[in-house]
């Protein structure tokens, strides 16, 4: 049903110190280790969100005889979409750099005057 590099939609179900306890569907739960929550350290995992809350999780490996997922929300708009933070740049700071020179030609023309 899974499958490596999807994209689940998935509820936080409980917290250890070593990572994230979700529930993906009626069948299969999972689990983001402590080292698939974030490229920076990692303090409490808690951090990351609460029990209840919908995110969304990249499947990294699939146990099919035990129905269980490793995932990761590294590099993940976890909480909205599931898109990677690339994906988002748009979203993010590449319209301000698109701008940014347009924006100094102004104030240096203003300055002119």
């Amino acid at each position: 049903m899974y499958k490596k590099g999807d994209i689940v939609k998935c509820t936080i179900s409980g917290f250890k110190e070593y990572g994230i306890f979700v529930k993906v569907d009626d069948n299969y739960d999972g689990l983001i280790h402590i080292s698939e929550i974030s490229e920076s350290f990692v303090r409490n995992v808690t951090d990351y969100g609460e029990i209840g809350d919908t995110i969304f999780a990249l499947v990294l490996e699939v146990d099919e005889d035990n129905n269980h997922l490793k995932l990761s929300i590294k590099n993940l708009n976890y909480k909205v979409d599931g898109k990677s933070m690339q994906e988002r740049d748009n979203d993010g700071f590449l319209p301000l750099k698109n701008k940014l020179n347009g924006w100094i030609t102004e104030k240096l023309q203003e300055i002119k005057k």
